[in-house]
This record gives structure tokens, sequence and C-alpha cells, in this order.
């Protein structure tokens, strides 16, 4: 009987583990992995809505959307990346500040930095093209103050697009390095110090191998959402920036060219898949790790 119990025991013992990720596993292939089976399966497909759509293997649709839309892919791309670079320019000072600076009011402030969660994203996309209108708040004093051409405009730009997706994005960016520089042992800089760094080599040296980890998942979490939005490039940008995510959902929603749309989707997540290993491995993911584990 004891020799049962033991073989019981350890038989729970080695199942628990598995039994603890199952839920995230199941979830994981229900709403991940089936949708990208679904999606890439809708991609090879023929057909239309009236007459339905039937998979033939169908590799065309992917030379036709990479024929017809490739600028607005690249666009995306662009777009995505120039305010990923934008938010860490931003986001970084701003984390840094309340993580080291912040003292007894850290909370405070990084609820500043949330508050514009509270409001929709739609409508702090049409705000911000309020703002930047020829004649609005920035733009019309500055104008009648005479710093500013009258002819000047930002709106329906790139540079709306791009400002426009790094506002919306930006707490994305400032929460994780924020999270890696509150962790960090302020002892270590303080040491770097007392071996005669100044505060740029201390900085360079210490902190920012540091907060790698930080600056590795904000850029991941701007990265991805800014390249396939279209709320921006709607409101923002005007037909000339259109980007991939409006064309999407023109097709699926619109046009109903499910197959076509479809192979939109997996391209650009193909593209993403590409642009965020390229940027694992130019930054170092075994050194992200190793600074992490310290």
């Amino acid at each position: 009987m004891a020799a049962t119990r033991e073989g019981k025991r350890g038989r729970t013992a080695r199942l628990a583990p598995y039994a603890l990720v199952l839920p995230g596993w199941l979830w994981l292939a229900l709403f991940f992995v089936a949708p990208i089976a679904s999606v890439i399966s809708m991609s090879l497909m023929t057909g239309g809505l009236a007459a339905g759509y039937t998979f033939t293997f169908e590799i065309g649709n992917y030379a036709r959307a990479v024929e017809l839309y490739w600028e607005q892919i690249l666009r995306s791309l662009l777009y995505g990346g120039l305010a990923t670079l934008l938010c860490v320019a931003i986001g970084y000072p701003v984390a840094y500040w309340i993580a080291f600076k912040g003292g007894a009011y850290k909370s405070t402030y990084l609820l500043l930095v949330l508050l514009p969660f509270f409001v929709s994203f739609v409508l702090r996309t049409i705000s911000w093209g309020f703002i930047l209108s020829d004649n609005g708040v920035v733009l019309g004093t500055l104008k009648s103050l005479g710093l500013l051409p009258g002819d000047f405009g930002v709106l329906n730009s790139a540079t709306a697009v791009v400002f426009g997706l790094a506002y919306n994005f930006l707490p994305f960016m400032v929460l994780p390095i924020y999270a890696v520089l509150e962790r960090m042992d302020h002892g270590v800089v303080e040491a770097a110090h007392d071996l005669y760094a100044g505060r740029v080599q201390a900085f360079v040296r210490v902190v920012l191998p540091m907060s790698l980890p930080g600056v590795f998942a904000g850029v991941i979490m701007v990265f991805i959402p800014t390249s396939a939005d279209y709320v921006n490039a709607t409101v923002l940008g005007g037909a000339d920036n259109t980007m991939i995510g409006k064309v999407i959902q023109t097709q699926y929603l619109v046009n109903n060219a499910y197959p076509l749309a479809a192979a939109i989707t997996f391209i650009l997540m193909a593209a993403l898949l590409i642009g965020i290993f390229s940027y694992a491995k130019a930054l170092g993911t075994e050194q992200v790790m190793e600074v992490q584990a310290r």
C-alpha cells in the first residue's frame, strides 16, 4: 500500500507542471494557433462571397497582394519603425526620470503617463487631429504670432501619422523600461561613480545594458501595433498616407475579398516577424537574457 501511494504521489508530481501549463496552451491554441491557421487557409482559397470559397492552394493571392499593395506594406513598416524610435527617444528619458528621480510620487507620474488611456483610442486620435490642424491650438497660435508662415501645415502628412502613432503607443514603451529600471540596484550606479565613472559613462556602461530587457519588450509592444494600425493614418494622414491596416480592413469588410485580405494579413505578419527577429539578432537576445537573469 505504501509503495502504491508513493507511486501515485510521484505520478502526480510529474503531471502537476503539465496540468498547470495546460490552460495556457489551450488558450494559445484557441486564440492564436487556430486563427493563424484559419488565415493561412483562407489566403490559399479562391471564390467569392456569393458562390463560396474553395481551398485550391492559390499561391497567386500572395503575388497579387504584393503587386497591388507593396507600397502600403513598406509605408506601414516605415511609419511603425519611426514611431517606435520616437517612442524610445521620448519614453526612455521619461521612464529613467520616474525611476531615479520620481521619489514618493512615482505612482502619480505613472498615472499621468497612463491617463490618456482612460479616453477612447479613436477620440484621442481625433483630438490629436484638432491639435495638428492648420488653424488649431498649436499651429494657429504660432501663425498668429508670425512664427510660422500662413500656408504651413502638418495634418495629412507622414509627420502627423508618425507623431500620432508615437503619442498613442508611448505608454507601451515607458512601462516596460520603467519596470526594469525600478528593479535595478541603484548601488551599482553608485559603485560605478566610486570607480571614477562619469554620469555618461555610468549610464552607457551600467544603466543602459541593464535596461535592455525593458527596451526590447517596449520595441516589440510598440512596433507591432503601430505597423498594423490604420486609425491614425486614416484620421491624420489622408489618402496619400494609407497604411496596410486600412487596406486589410477595406478588403475584409467592404470588398469581401477574404482570400486577398488574408494573404495581405499573413504577409504583414511575416514582415513583422522578420523585423522582430532581425532586431533581436542585432541587439543580441542572449545578452538581453543574461542581463535580465542578473
